[in-house]
């Protein structure tokens, strides 16, 4: 149907395909409904590696283990709305014909962010246009998992355009934060950390980042054929030790044999001991010099810091390269990651079907005739007095060809000064410490003033750094309060600019109580065991660390299972 009459469409595929969800839910067998028994408890704090010796061993059927995690994805449903595709009913055939019940993953229940390709079901990534269109066979990621002996069982939420800090599109709706549903659960894969947060196991991720050691072929992006920013799809887990445990486990299975866009790189036991038995030599990002980290984050780092000082380790600020800072990578990545001018995101949508509000502020900037955009940028830094997204605004343009090859071209001189700035004293660190984001979760619909709020993983991402997030504390009403209004505070801290105040305007501690905070561990390029090993450090630090004073260290707390 031709515009502006297929939005008629989309409303009509959207109640279909929502309807079909709820079905599919009700018409579960009445033991996905009941109540979480303490065996049920038992299977989900079990140990994976126990887990899978128990399945190859018969002591514990696959079908038992599927049933527990089919109740936690029906409660994380009925909370957060974190799932699009449910897969259960295929999961029941596919572990008792499909699943390889000797791999290394035997009977292990894994979710998929909605962009995996899973047969029998669509890869909608919120879109309508793109619903209705069911894959006839798995994709690459799918068959790796069945053939090292996982059950996928479900598909969870992203953001339409899956460019966002939120996990919202017009399709599914809006997923919630388990800890405060008014605020979003963080995206793109905010449905999978929802998921998590609740009690499922392991899920399969995505971001604009990576280093090809985890398949691309057969999952779905909204920029297919995007490459300055290179999309990644990698695990995340409910503990540090499903996270190692997986990942060794896909590694084990040489990925590369499937998809050939794998590097050929076998997993490197030694690199992870060696990371977690050394007095380690850490640089300390605490801010990226664009967004200072709200009070909340400031202190998750901090007690980090202290940790990881009190276990014996080495903590310095770095001072990034002169000529790669983080705003100059920021501004280097936006332009890559958006050289068609926002065209491709949003030609998947019908008209007038809802986009993600940061989504809509990109490509405003990027329609305006050159001109405009030109004077507007003039205004912004003049008038307003705000450098920072005046340079933006002025970079943000739909690129030629000869254009985007001199992006790719700053890209690898960005990259290769950083190699050298790493590589040289007084730096030499082991790992990079910093904020996984200047915010906790943000409210829903936020992203309309924070959509550039995303330094702290972006730069890495446009490194190809390998990374991980470790969670900390949550956000305390009293401790993480603001001790002026944000701007006064911004102020103080010479960064009360637009980037900045578009973040921190909805930060709220008492509003904030109980989301989730975490620090980054960045290591370098395919050092992923050595980035889980430092992950491990810092996570023992934090066990281990306790301050009298201000009750900061100790274990960090998921949600209880009821």
């Amino acid at each position: 149907m031709l515009p502006p009459f297929d939005y008629f469409t989309y409303r009509r595929v959207r109640t279909l395909k929502r309807n079909e969800r709820t079905a599919r839910f009700a018409s579960l067998p009445a033991h996905y409904h009941a109540a979480l028994t303490s065996h049920d408890k038992s299977l989900l704090t079990q140990p994976i590696e126990d887990l899978v010796h128990s399945v190859q061993d018969h002591s514990l059927s696959p079908l038992d283990v599927l049933h527990t995690y089919g109740k936690v994805a029906v409660q994380a449903q009925e909370k957060t709305n974190c799932i699009t595709e449910l897969l259960l009913p295929e999961a029941e055939s596919w572990a008792e014909s499909e699943i390889n019940l000797q791999g290394p993953l035997a009977g292990v229940p894994v979710s998929l962010k909605d962009s995996v390709q899973v047969k029998g079901f669509d890869i909608s990534l919120g879109y309508t246009k793109l619903a209705g269109k069911p894959y006839i066979e798995d994709g690459v990621m799918v068959k790796l998992l069945k053939d090292a002996g996982a059950v996928p069982y479900a598909k969870t939420a992203l953001p339409i355009t899956l460019l966002s800090f939120e996990s919202a599109n017009a399709l599914w709706g809006a997923c919630r934060n388990p800890h405060v549903p008014e605020y979003s659960p963080g995206g793109s894969t905010g449905g999978e950390a929802a998921l998590l947060a609740l009690g499922g196991r392991i899920g399969i991720g995505s971001d604009v980042a990576g280093t090809g050691r985890w398949p691309k072929v057969g999952v779905n992006t909204s920029m297919a054929g995007q490459e300055g920013v290179a999309s990644v799809f990698s695990p995340m887990a409910r503990t540090l030790n499903d996270l190692t445990y997986f990942t060794k486990a896909i590694v084990g299975m040489e990925p590369w044999r499937y998809d050939y866009t794998v590097h050929p790189i076998a997993w490197r036991e030694e690199q992870e001991r060696e990371a977690k038995g050394k007095k380690l030599r850490i640089g300390l990002m605490t801010s990226d010099g664009v967004i200072p980290p709200t009070p909340a984050i400031e202190r998750a780092v901090s007690t980090s810091v202290a940790a990881l000082t009190a276990a014996g380790h080495t903590v310095s600020e770095i001072t990034p390269p002169a000529t790669a800072d983080p705003f100059t990578g920021l501004n280097l990545a936006s332009q890559l990651l958006n050289s068609d001018g926002c065209v491709t995101f949003n030609s998947h949508r019908h008209s007038f079907e809802p986009s993600d509000p940061g989504a809509d502020q990109l490509t405003l900037i990027a329609k305006l005739p050159r001109f405009l955009r030109y004077l507007y940028s003039l205004y912004v830094q003049y008038i307003r007095r705000d450098p920072t997204w005046a340079a933006l605004i002025r970079a943000f343009s739909p690129k030629t060809a000869a254009a985007q090859w001199k992006l790719v071209a700053q890209r690898e001189s960005f990259r290769a000064t950083w190699h050298a700035w790493w590589d040289a004293e007084p730096q030499r660190y082991d790992f990079i410490l910093c904020p996984a984001n200047a915010t906790p979760a943000l409210p829903h619909t936020a992203m309309r003033d924070a959509v550039s709020s995303c330094g702290y993983t972006f730069l890495w991402n446009l490194l190809d750094y390998s990374a991980g997030v470790l969670p900390v504390s949550h956000v305390d009403a009293k401790k993480d309060a603001l001790a002026l209004p944000y701007k006064k505070a911004l102020k103080q801290l010479g960064s009360d600019y637009a980037l900045a105040r578009g973040a921190w305007k909805h930060y709220d501690a008492t509003k904030m109580a109980g989301l989730p905070t975490a620090v980054q561990v960045v290591g370098r390029r395919w050092q992923e065991e050595k980035v889980l090993g430092y992950m491990a450090a810092v996570e023992e630090a934090l066990e281990q660390y306790y301050d009298a004073e201000t009750g900061e260290g100790g274990k960090y707390a998921l949600i209880e299972l009821d």
